[in-house]
């Protein structure tokens, strides 16, 4: 049976190139009995010493041959006589997926929608015992009779272009080195999870850091760069919106989304962060984490050289990148600096004067202003913008919205943060931390996206109750996804539960939880609010309330 055919229209999990994905469902193939399992296997040309048991491992394996070997046959023998397939496991022991590239939709769905019925009269017929003769043939006439259709689409970029993805800290990068081409002089174009911009103009709202919005850029006429948040959603579903890339940037793989469209490890969430550099250019430059064992292991996915950024100027990773002919971004004596083999460290600017590192504290926002840095001079931008860029991107309302927000209301400094998961808040509460004063409080408006996993809502509320004083839950309705209020409270207090807090109250929104914490805060302490759903409404109640944009003062001399 035919689960899904999906075209994913640019480079994807499985080819650099336009792909249609087929998921099928055998599951009337793992429970056949032996001799049958042997029947199917030799109906398309493949033999087998042991087919496994009914609905066992050894079964699933079969069938994943099966399906290739089906897919290839039907391709043959309507006239195909070289087709790359790729074969992944599905959801389940009886979900086989099957990939392969296409260069006509309506012949290539014509291949997939026959394949699946193919299999399904081979199984039936393998069951009963039943002559397969000429069942092949008749399904490659079949397709080769169908109408070509259309070929892809794919934008092949005629100017600069920087990919970056992530888990965190994508759309803080993305953001900041569009700032760095647009203070090069670069008229500049880019998309993210809040919309298109041109020009520093958004020209449309939304979640656009799919392959609409890479789209939409590159149709734009005058961009001399673009900068393209590239989510793994979009990865998914549709593939990427270019053909390849000029340098890109993965700033790190951690836990969030798993268990949605069969992305279920880190290792397979890495798989599809990866493609973004696997179509990097051989000229261009991959921009990776080697503080992320995951995201530095993807340089080996390209021919495109390594530029590496770490926290550890002793990193092992930095010396790998450096042997290997790339380069180095990481903090050396307060200071942002780049390694070059056989070269003195370029000094870039000290981190004290990088406000998106809020002086310092922010030690993910450090590693994010060297992944934009080594990008921007990886693009080509000269370092006297970079430096620049740099000094004056500040993490407030205009240019980082949503990202390490701070504000000054009457003693009480507020963090507004997306903390979408475990990673992110875990930053967020270094930050808050580093932010109080001694003897003071620490608040949390807490909350994330319904769509995540259980165990994901248990550890985020254990680690909200475990690092900060005073915690209440905001519930955000537009990011319920499946679930209702009392589910998202019940996992929440569960995972207090488990640190030893058994308090948790809720409160319907966002807003109304902050009002809640800053009814009962004083100087000095800080309120935080994982702001999903009602961040320009917390500006606006903010600014009516009497509070002001600030940074936090720079630590003391040593």
């Amino acid at each position: 049976m035919l689960t899904e055919l999906r075209f994913l229209d640019g480079p994807n999990l499985y080819f650099p190139r336009p792909t249609v994905k087929l998921t099928l469902d055998l599951s009337s193939g793992t429970a056949l009995d032996a001799a049958a399992a042997t029947r199917l296997a030799r109906s398309v040309g493949i033999r087998v010493a042991s087919p496994g048991e009914p609905d066992s491992g050894q079964r699933q394996l079969l069938l994943e041959r099966v399906a290739r070997g089906t897919v290839r046959a039907v391709a043959k023998a309507a006239g195909t006589t070289r087709l790359a397939i790729r074969i992944r496991a599905g959801a389940d022991p009886a979900s086989v997926v099957v990939a392969y590239p296409w260069r006509h939709r309506g012949r290539a769905q014509a291949l997939g929608e026959t394949v699946a019925e193919l299999l399904e009269s081979l199984i039936a017929a393998a069951r009963s015992a039943q002559p397969v003769a000429g069942l092949v043939a008749a399904a490659g006439a079949r397709v080769a009779a169908a109408e070509p259709g259309p070929g892809p689409d794919l934008p092949a970029p005629r100017i600069p272009i920087v990919s970056v993805t992530g888990t965190n800290g994508k759309t803080t990068v993305t953001r900041l080195l569009a700032h760095l081409a647009r203070t090069a002089g670069r008229t500049t174009g880019w998309t993210n999870t809040d919309g298109i911009y041109l020009s520093g103009v958004m020209v449309e709202a939304g979640d656009w850091s799919g392959p609409g919005g890479a789209r939409r850029v590159l149709a734009e006429r005058g961009l001399q760069v673009a900068v393209l948040e590239t989510a793994r959603g979009g990865l998914l579903l549709r593939g990427m919106g270019v053909a390849h890339n000029d340098v890109s940037v993965v700033t790190n793989v951690t836990a969030d989304h798993l268990g949605l469209q069969g992305i279920d490890t880190l290792d397979q969430l890495a798989e599809v962060k990866a493609i973004i550099v696997g179509v990097t250019r051989a000229r261009g430059w991959t921009v990776l984490n080697g503080d992320d064992p995951r995201t530095f292991a993807m340089r080996t996915q390209s021919k495109a050289r390594a530029w590496v950024f770490s926290l550890d100027p002793a990193s092992p990773s930095l010396r790998v990148a450096l042997d290997e002919g790339g380069r180095g971004a990481t903090v050396l004596d307060g200071d942002l600096v780049i390694l070059e083999a056989g070269a003195e460290p370029d000094h870039l600017v000290p981190v004290l004067d990088v406000p998106l590192t809020l002086a310092g504290l922010s030690l993910h926002n450090v590693a994010n202003a060297l992944a934009a840095a080594a990008g921007g001079l990886a693009l080509g931008l000269p370092r006297a913008a970079v430096v620049e860029g740099l000094r004056t991107f500040q993490p407030d309302a205009a240019d980082n919205p949503g990202r390490m927000n701070l504000f000054d209301l009457g003693g009480v400094t507020v963090v507004v943060d997306l903390a979408h998961n475990e990673a992110g808040l875990e930053a967020l509460i270094a930050v808050m931390n580093g932010l109080r004063v001694p003897g003071a409080s620490t608040r949390l408006v807490m909350g994330i996206a319904g769509d995540r996993q259980d165990d994901v809502l248990l550890a985020v509320a254990a680690m909200a109750a475990r690092g900060v004083d005073d915690v209440v839950i905001g519930h955000k309705e537009r990011y319920l996804r499946g679930r209702t209020f009392s589910e998202m409270a019940a996992l929440y207090r569960a995972g207090a539960a488990e640190v030893g807090v058994h308090e948790l109250a809720e409160e319907p929104t966002e807003l109304d939880g902050l009002g809640t914490l800053l009814a009962r805060s004083t100087a000095g302490d800080v309120v935080a609010v994982m702001c999903h759903a009602e961040r320009e409404e917390i500006y606006t109640w903010l600014a009516e309330s009497g509070a002001l944009p600030t940074t936090p003062p720079p630590p003391p001399p040593r």
